[in-house]
């Protein structure tokens, strides 16, 4: 049996409630609290990138340690420039290709920003997703940290349903946005070392990827 839903759900295919979710979900986020939204692969629980107190809540949430680091979420190709410490011309290939899209980029992170995404090395791992209303949020919002929405262990939610009866009234704001599509997870491509590495293969291929570098990619096991 489904459990209630006690968090407001806003339908974002109803343009006056697609408004008004929007607004809902921007306001949590500036203060603090968790949203989830559609994406173009799975649904997402999303937060401030830049309020450790919030990315904190997110991993609670989810149950989970930050042995797993909380991906990031941008609205534009240009907001990753003050994200980084340099964008290489391999990451602005993949950019123009696949962005928005199901390729995620992993790049040393700028040591200036105040964030606290778990342990990433001091790396970030960035994506553009190819949804509206993720994406309206994000441009109101600027970057979110933004994981499956889901709690560890169970399966990620296809659907606004699937991530409240996981997640409850630890999310302030749910976008339902409709069913996924099919359950893909992006691809991740790490651009901080000597060689071009795939530790995810997704929706797009390996070899896609080495096509638009015009260079071998490898593949971790």
């Amino acid at each position: 049996m489904t459990a209630p839903q006690t968090r407001p759900t806003y339908d974002c295919a109803d343009p006056d409630e697609r408004l008004s979710g929007l607004a809902a979900a921007a306001r949590a986020v500036r203060t603090g609290q968790l949203v989830v939204l559609p994406t173009d692969t799975v649904y997402g629980i999303g937060c401030d990138a830049f309020s450790g107190e919030a990315v904190r809540g997110l991993l609670a949430a989810k149950n989970r340690g930050p042995d797993m680091p909380v991906p990031v979420l941008v609205g534009s190709w240009t907001t990753i420039d003050g994200l980084v410490t340099h964008v290489p011309a391999s990451a602005r290939a993949l950019i123009e290709a696949f962005w928005p899209g199901a390729v995620s980029i992993v790049l040393p992170h700028a040591p200036s920003l105040a964030w606290d995404l778990g342990s990433t090395r001091g790396t970030v791992m960035l994506r553009m997703p190819l949804h509206p209303v993720a994406l309206e949020l994000l441009r109101e919002i600027g970057p979110m940290a933004v994981s499956s929405a889901n709690v560890s262990g169970q399966a990620p939610a296809a659907n606004v349903e699937d991530a409240s009866r996981q997640l409850g009234d630890s999310v302030a704001v749910y976008l339902d946005g409709g069913p996924s599509g099919e359950p893909i997870a992006s691809t991740i491509v790490d651009l901080t070392g000597f060689q071009i590495r795939i530790l995810r293969e997704g929706e797009v291929t390996a070899e896609q990827i080495a096509e638009t570098l015009g260079e071998p990619v490898a593949r971790d096991s």
